[in-house]
């Protein structure tokens, strides 16, 4: 009968040493999950920081392409208006011999 309970005593023994280790297998496993938790939170934040950063230079660098081209529309369209002026200028005298004509034949 005493080996039995020293065969009992060594099961319980080792079914208390099993739980011991399954508990702390439990609490690595929660430490660990919680850290990977921090580290995915500080990855998303990272993440989200460096987009907001290339949104906005990728904002700055087309805001500055598009001025850029409303600088040049303009300049052409300026361009534009100083050669019609300098056509009807140089047209003026036709023009007005024409109209002249036109007038004083009536």
């Amino acid at each position: 009968m005493m080996a039995e309970k020293s065969l009992l005593q060594q099961i319980r023994e080792k079914e208390l040493m099993i739980s011991i280790r399954i508990d702390e297998a439990r609490r690595e496993a929660e430490a660990a999950i919680l850290s990977a938790r921090l580290d995915a939170s500080k990855m998303i934040e990272n993440s989200e920081r460096e987009g907001e950063k290339a949104a906005r230079e990728y904002y700055e660098k087309e805001l500055e392409n598009v001025k850029e081209k409303n600088k040049l529309l303009k300049n052409q369209g300026d361009q534009e208006a100083i050669s019609v002026r300098e056509q009807g200028e140089h047209n003026l005298m036709a023009a007005i011999e024409r109209i002249v004509q036109a007038v004083s034949m009536e």
